[in-house]
């Protein structure tokens, strides 16, 4: 994310992902062709018109096909809306179901029974259990770790963080679990948890967290003596690192990395800088990617694309303000993103570096071209899941280049594309 002030510059730059990343990972723009259609992937009208965007090319990037050649393929069915997944270094994937269950599945789509040992989970409308992460270290000592919904005393809960050690067999369990973060305050709410998990290259972890939709918490999300609307990271025991940025600051919270969040259910790892990368929830428009950015304000809600739910303007409804980020990049109509990645892998060369987003209100596939820090061309993949309403909840990269998506139903999938036969 960049200051108005500052957008403009990549506009006019080099790409900074081709000047940092090796060479084997340089990428350039696709050059304009007939597979290019400047109007831009959407064709439905925004839902704030007179809302304009800071920079060119903030919004409703050129649509490019790429013309790769796929297969889907379901892994595993069966799944109660599985949220997040990862990969174990064998190949096998941990899967978590919001209801509350953890399992292990095996490529040939066997689900083991659900991991014991879990924490209890408020499992009401989008909270349960979240997402997942693998500690860098796991093939020596076992860790992972998930977010969930925390109930609490009088009814009202909050996201937590908790690690346990992975005993594997028929029956697995987890051994040593502890909750190592609770996000304060709790509220009477059952929205907006947040909830993804993102290990950085130092080895500490960041969390990211709603702001609980409702008022009381959605106001809170500039306030930094609580985490509602904050990235937070935390050392992987719990504690907080000595260079967050509010750490010594009376009244603040010393977890918080970053501040002015929604309801970040995207986070990933820029493969050349090793920057946090978020796509976070909008309300009828405002989906935004934005780079999470030590100390940073995003500005929710004060300024915001998009329209509030039951119409009108967001706060003030203003899109800037000077000391707030500007996105990235921001949809209106929405696509309702959760799960993203960078492709690195080698099974899609021409889609090396791209960034692909899933869609739980589009319920498709979005492919990103990204040049430094501008999005230079949108296109939606997996139409064909749209007249079953298929979510997609995660998007991750498999150890063999392959793409895996969970989709987010009551009988939810774990899906893989491959290159076509």
């Amino acid at each position: 994310m960049k200051r108005v002030a500052l957008s403009c510059a990549f506009l006019i730059s080099t790409s900074a992902f081709a000047q940092q990343a090796p060479p084997a990972a340089q990428t350039t723009a696709p050059s304009p062709s007939a597979a290019t259609r400047a109007a831009g992937v959407e064709s439905r009208p925004p839902n704030a018109p007179n809302q304009k965007p800071a920079v060119p090319g903030q919004t409703r990037a050129p649509e490019r096909k790429s013309g790769v050649a796929f297969d889907v393929v379901t892994v595993a069915k069966g799944l109660d809306h599985p949220w997040g997944l990862a990969f174990l270094p064998d190949g096998r994937m941990l899967v978590t179901e919001r209801p509350g269950r953890l399992r292990i599945v095996t490529p040939d789509g066997t689900l083991s029974p659900p991991v014991d040992g879990l924490p209890p989970v408020d499992a009401r409308n989008q909270g349960g259990l979240l997402g997942l992460a693998l500690d860098p270290a796991f093939a020596s000592n076992q860790l992972i770790y998930w977010s969930y919904s925390e109930p609490r005393e009088g009814g009202v809960n909050n996201t937590a963080v908790a690690r346990g050690r992975l005993v594997d067999g028929a029956a697995p369990r987890l051994e040593n679990v502890q909750v190592i973060f609770h996000q304060e305050p709790s509220l009477n709410s059952t929205l907006h948890y947040g909830g993804r998990l993102v290990f950085g290259r130092d080895g500490t972890l960041f969390v990211t967290l709603g702001e609980r939709s409702i008022t009381e918490g959605r106001m809170q999300a500039q306030r930094l003596d609580g985490l509602l609307g904050k990235i937070v990271r935390i050392n992987a025991d719990g504690t907080v690192p000595k260079d967050n940025p509010f750490v010594g600051r009376d009244g603040v919270r010393p977890e918080i990395w970053s501040l002015g969040h929604r309801n970040v259910q995207a986070a990933t790892l820029h493969p050349a800088t090793g920057e946090l990368w978020e796509v976070e929830h909008g309300t009828r428009g405002g989906d935004e990617i934005n780079i999470a950015r030590k100390g940073k304000d995003y500005g929710w809600p004060t300024i915001a694309y998009g329209i509030e739910y039951a119409g009108g303007p967001i706060t003030g409804g203003i899109t800037a303000k000077e000391g707030m980020e500007q996105p990235l990049y921001y949809w209106d109509p929405v696509i309702a993103p959760s799960g993203m990645t960078f492709y690195t892998g080698s099974l899609f060369p021409a889609w090396k570096n791209n960034l692909f987003i899933g869609g739980l209100g589009s319920t498709n596939l979005v492919r990103l071209t990204i040049q430094g820090e501008h999005v230079v061309d949108e296109e939606r993949l997996l139409t064909d899941l749209q007249p079953n309403r298929e979510r997609i909840r995660d998007v991750v990269q498999g150890p063999d280049g392959a793409l895996y998506l969970l989709t987010d139903n009551t009988e939810g999938r774990v899906l893989k594309i491959a290159p076509k036969r």
